[in-house]
């Protein structure tokens, strides 16, 4: 009897000192930081390695990139869906790419968009899809399906130098690629569509950035920008009127002008040459975030990363995320570049000018393959904890209501466990130790349950809409 009861009394005191209540605690705020990479399959720079590798094949490789997104804690890829008017998905409107299945118009028997989605939402990863809003193709004399634009509708496009490129001055051409993009946002659960700086094809320029050869399209460079303006701006209205927590984001060239800001040199020139002006689309607000592609070193003061984010981050009120060019480490581009130069362009996007923080890696093949040691480094020094991505309070500032939450011990683990919340897309999970509080997790809308090792003082778990925006966190602790 003895004996019974003290084995009792020592589970009951078990229970007792694992046992979680509300607090009135209030912890900080979760770390908030766009850390992305871009996933390309134009020429296979990213995934798949090659075209035409079986499903099974290609899920793998594509199941290592986002574990290795989970590993580094990356929060979203930047996935192309639209490389050349083809489609990395099913799609009715264009072909299936041949960079997936090897021919174009020919199905790789499943749909790589949508695996992408659900296996990167299932690690808590957003998915933003990549469109080309108007190259044909990258190669004139690349194989088209019989469905291709160039061959559907061949008064759409010309060929220029080495393209295939759709008249961004042609309605229905510009009317098609909007429709695309509104297909997708309609039947994918992405979080977001992302266009690239190929508005006009890239020209071709004398030393001193003079046209040697001009697009033929007939159009004076107000013309054409006037038109690209329009296809901005209607992006960015349709697809808030579809899904308006779908975030728009957009990565032209990373200077606006050669000469601004003073003392900055390029011989391309975006706003002239492609058409881009990419500074009014940032200060009217028609994208949620933008990401200049910075792919120079912080010096010289040519192309100076730094003197370039502080401007981008000066011109208005939304997130400037810059491109930052990983890939060029110990490269031809730029011989000799170390991965700490990379390292450096991390932490000055996280200091210089205003607005919410990030960054966007090109690309992810680099990252995988830890060039220059570039991924030990930032795992040891940059991402050490996990981090939302930044919320959207220009579009919604509603709240979620606070998951309610339970905690006991299980071996030496706290086993953690929420009521779901309609409409979380997320949750995160925070622990005090001691006196120091830790970002844990950041889990998916569909986790209601982790463990955390030890035995945490105090525990705050909160729902994240698809906005990104946080509830109040429901505290327990011991």
């Amino acid at each position: 009897m003895i004996a019974r009861t003290f084995v009792f009394l020592l589970l009951f005191s078990q229970i007792l000192k694992a046992a979680y209540s509300q607090s009135r605690e209030n912890p900080p705020p979760f770390p908030r930081e766009f850390r992305a990479a871009w996933v390309a399959c134009v020429y296979n720079i990213d995934w798949p390695s090659k075209p035409g590798l079986s499903s099974t094949t290609q899920k793998q490789q594509l199941i290592a990139i986002l574990d290795k997104a989970v590993e580094l804690k990356l929060n979203a890829i930047i996935f192309q869906v639209r490389p050349n008017a083809d489609a990395v998905y099913y799609s009715s409107l264009e072909p299936y790419s041949s960079w997936i299945s090897g021919k174009m118009g020919k199905s790789s028997g499943y749909d790589p968009l949508k695996f992408c989605v659900e296996q990167a939402h299932a690690r808590g990863i957003e998915v933003h899809a990549w469109f080309n809003p108007f190259r044909a193709l990258p190669n004139k004399s690349m194989y088209a399906a019989s469905n291709h634009v160039s061959k559907k509708n061949p008064s759409w496009v010309k060929s220029y130098r080495n393209y295939t490129w759709m008249f961004p001055s042609h309605p229905s051409a510009n009317a098609h690629s909007l429709n695309v993009i509104k297909d997708v946002v309609r039947r994918y659960d992405i979080d977001g569509v992302h266009i690239d700086d190929y508005f006009y094809p890239y020209p071709e320029l004398g030393k001193n950035g003079v046209e040697l050869s001009r697009f033929p399209d007939g159009l004076s460079n107000s013309s054409r920008r006037a038109h690209i303006d329009l296809f901005v701006q209607n992006l960015y209205t349709s697809v808030k009127q579809i899904k308006p927590h779908v975030r728009v984001g957009i990565s032209p060239f990373g200077i606006w002008k050669p000469g601004v800001p003073r003392g900055i040199e390029a011989t391309l020139n975006a706003y002239e040459h492609l058409a881009a002006d990419s500074r009014k689309w940032l200060t009217k607000g028609w994208c949620d975030y933008m990401s200049p592609q910075l792919y120079w070193r912080i010096s010289p003061a040519k192309q100076s990363y730094t003197e370039l984010l502080s401007w981008w981050r000066s011109q208005g009120s939304r997130p400037v995320w810059p491109g930052i060019a990983t890939s060029r480490i110990d490269s031809t581009d730029d011989p000799g570049r170390p991965a700490s130069e990379i390292i450096n362009q991390v932490h000055l996007s996280r200091t210089i000018g205003k607005n919410w923080v990030g960054h966007i890696h090109w690309s992810m093949k680099s990252l995988m393959i830890n060039k220059g040691g570039v991924s030990s480094s930032l795992k040891k020094n940059n991402y050490t904890q996990p981090a939302l991505v930044p919320p959207m309070p220009w579009l919604s500032k509603s709240m979620l209501a606070c998951p309610i939450t339970q905690a006991k011990a299980k071996g030496n683990q706290v086993q953690i466990q929420w009521r779901a919340i309609p409409g979380a897309s997320k949750y995160t999970v925070q622990a005090r130790y001691g006196q120091h509080w830790y970002p844990m997790f950041v889990a998916s809308g569909k986790t209601t349950k982790v463990l955390l090792n030890g035995s945490p003082d105090v525990i705050a778990v909160s729902a994240v809409d698809s906005y990104g925006t946080s509830s109040r966190p429901f505290v327990i602790q011991k």
